[in-house]
């Protein structure tokens, strides 16, 4: 190949590079979009906490009262037994005795009707808490299915970028040598995507280590490809293109 034709194919590297370099950054990003999702959901979920705690707690209120009003029934059985216990009685000791153990049952069930009282006022405060947290969770639903749907248009429109990319990378690929271009893409699958780097001062452009003057006065020569002996990625000095 003479001169020119080397410096041509370099050139046509570049600028599949150029392409290259858009296309590695947008699959980047194309990678972090699900992950930024998940953290917003899992974020959004978390806020979810403080509902749940509250719902678990009415819950508890509630099973709790249920409880106590089927001891309270069951006190209004003993009241009633011990009533139709009285006509059979029959010394006044025995109905002392009696009308105290039914003074006593009176007294717990008051207690008993004080607590279920008091449980419904419980409720209703829990209730309102309930009620307000719902508006704070539909709050940060709506924050995160908003940032949801404004991801999934980033990513569609990264897609359709990547796709445009391609389809002018496509058309510069026939143009370059296969052996030069399958050299380049090896090196571009396992250099973070960049597969050829211009010289910067004497140092690779790449990963920054000085290139020796031999080096330097070979890829001035333009006779062939030359690769940096650290990296591998394909060299060029951008004044000479």
């Amino acid at each position: 190949m003479s001169e020119t034709s080397i410096q041509g194919q370099i050139k046509k590297l570049v600028e599949i590079q150029k392409l290259d370099s858009e296309i590695y950054d947008f699959k980047r990003q194309l990678e972090e979009k699900p992950i930024i999702i998940k953290e917003l959901k899992e974020a959004f979920e978390k806020s979810q906490g403080r509902l749940k705690e509250l719902e678990e707690q009415l819950k508890g209120v509630q099973l709790a009262r249920k409880e106590k009003e089927l001891e309270l029934k069951s006190k209004e059985e003993l009241i009633i037994k011990a009533n139709q216990q009285l006509s059979q009685i029959k010394t006044n000791k025995e109905y002392s005795a009696k009308i105290s153990e039914i003074e006593n049952i009176k007294a717990d069930q008051s207690v008993m009707e004080e607590k279920i009282l008091a449980s419904y006022d419980e409720s209703d405060k829990v209730n309102s808490e309930i009620e307000k947290e719902k508006t704070v969770v539909a709050e940060k639903e709506k924050t995160f299915l908003d940032q949801k749907k404004e991801i999934e248009a980033q990513v569609k429109e990264i897609e359709d970028r990547i796709k445009v990319l391609r389809s002018q990378r496509e058309r510069i690929t026939p143009e370059i040598d296969n052996n030069f271009l399958r050299r380049y893409e090896k090196v571009l699958g396992h250099k973070e995507g960049l597969a050829i780097a211009a010289v910067r001062g004497n140092a690779c452009g790449g990963c920054y280590m000085n290139l020796s003057p031999q080096v330097l006065n070979m890829i001035k020569m333009h006779d062939r490809i030359i690769e940096c002996e650290t990296c591998q990625r394909i060299l060029y000095i951008e004044e000479d293109l």
